[in-house]
């Protein structure tokens, strides 16, 4: 085994741990809440933090790992959420609204550092000359990423029913903090760290090429979040009458799926040196969104529509997810490549916090149809964006 595939292989598992965690614990506190009558829009606004931090660490975290190495910013991240999941095991008369925002907020932090630094590390470990071995370690990263994520999610439910709120975010804790203690030893010392100091205002990317991709992924993961993160789960559990466990095991499936998709995208998607494959498959993702609304305003069986749906959707968004996941680390400078990686994560964070915000209000006021055109217009937003992107060549130049 060489020394790249050792490392790629440490950061590969410290991601699959921290993931694992943040799924279960996105499963825990939107269940949770609303179990305790919380309103869909209040339960989008505990994650208002979560999202907004992850927008400021990604443009810190990106300085931090050109300038102290990749491999502390990875166990920054790791250490942050043992001490986000430490505040929220406390007696219920503690977990309030600003407290749980808190922990989030510092989940949200913990979370970017380690994605910043695990998908920046993978571009010190490929020359630049191998692009298809570069897309398919991406892919996999990313793909057995999301299938954790998945099983987080599933984890989030069974662990709320079986032992509660509180005895969850305990056994996550510990279970993450021997993770911790392992990667102190594993990860490689000086990863990432860039030859030349980069100063504080080089955070702000000039690459046409990361700007065009890191506003394109800004409208497409905010085209996700506004019907995924609060409107659908709520949606499941109020008009579908599915209890807790369903709704954690079938979201669950749907994100190891899409995982799945994700690792194989570079069969799919076949050679990336062109931009088209970004511009066709997010044209093509557009047009499911708009077509599950048009079906519930028709009155077609809910069950069919949306089920069928969220799946070819997760399919399509896979791919889209993945094919930008390459092209930021294709694009990314190889000194200092957490500055461009820290960037377009920003936008992916901002994305987030926009489809979030805008999934409690919408779904709460307008339904669950809204959300799903919004969705579309997004997509269509990004796909549009797409074509702007420069072909590879032109854009490493």
């Amino acid at each position: 085994m060489t020394a790249a595939l050792r490392q790629y292989l440490v950061i590969t598992g410290n991601y699959w741990a921290f993931t694992l965690t943040d799924g279960a614990l996105r499963m825990l506190v939107v269940l949770h809440f609303h179990q305790l009558g919380y309103s869909p829009l209040d339960i989008a606004l505990l994650f208002i933090f979560y999202e907004f931090f992850g927008v400021v660490t990604n443009l810190v975290g990106g300085y931090l790992g050109a300038r102290i190495g990749l491999n502390r910013t990875m166990n920054l991240g790791l250490f942050l959420q043992i001490l986000a999941l430490g505040m929220l095991a406390v007696p219920a008369a503690v977990l309030t609204v600003p407290w749980v925002m808190a922990a989030q907020a510092m989940s949200g932090i913990a979370k970017d550092l380690n994605k910043m630094s695990a998908k920046s590390g993978i571009k010190l470990l490929v020359s630049d000359g191998e692009q298809d071995r570069l897309y398919k370690w991406v892919a996999i990263l990313t793909g057995s990423k999301n299938t954790l994520k998945g099983v987080g999610f599933f984890l989030g439910g069974v662990l709320l029913m079986a032992v509660g709120f509180t005895g969850a975010v305990i056994i996550m804790g510990v279970a993450l903090g021997l993770v911790w203690l392992a990667s102190l030893f594993l990860l490689k010392q000086e990863l990432g760290k860039s030859k030349a100091k980069p100063k504080f205002r080089e955070i702000l990317s000039k690459s046409r090429a990361i700007n065009v991709l890191s506003a394109a992924r800004m409208f497409l993961f905010g085209a996700r979040d506004i019907w995924f993160v609060v409107a659908l789960p709520v949606y499941l559990h109020t008009v579908f009458g599915w209890d807790f466990w369903k709704v954690g095991g079938f979201m669950a499936t749907w994100v190891i799926g899409y995982g799945f998709i994700q690792t194989i995208a570079p069969r799919i998607t076949g050679n990336m040196e062109s931009k088209g494959p970004a511009v066709l498959w997010a044209a093509a993702l557009a047009l499911v969104p708009a077509a599950i609304a048009a079906g519930l305003m028709m009155g077609w069986s809910p069950q069919y529509v949306v089920i069928g749906g969220l799946l070819l959707f997760g399919v399509l968004f896979a791919i889209n997810s993945s094919l930008h996941s390459y092209l930021i680390i294709s694009y990314a400078r190889g000194d200092g490549v957490s500055l461009d990686v820290g960037f377009y994560y920003m936008s992916n964070a901002a994305g987030r916090l926009l489809g979030t915000i805008l999934s409690g209000w919408v779904y709460q006021v307008y339904g669950l149809e809204a959300c799903l055109w919004i969705s579309a217009g997004l997509v269509a937003m990004a796909a549009l964006l797409s074509l702007m992107l420069p072909q590879r060549h032109e854009a490493t130049a």
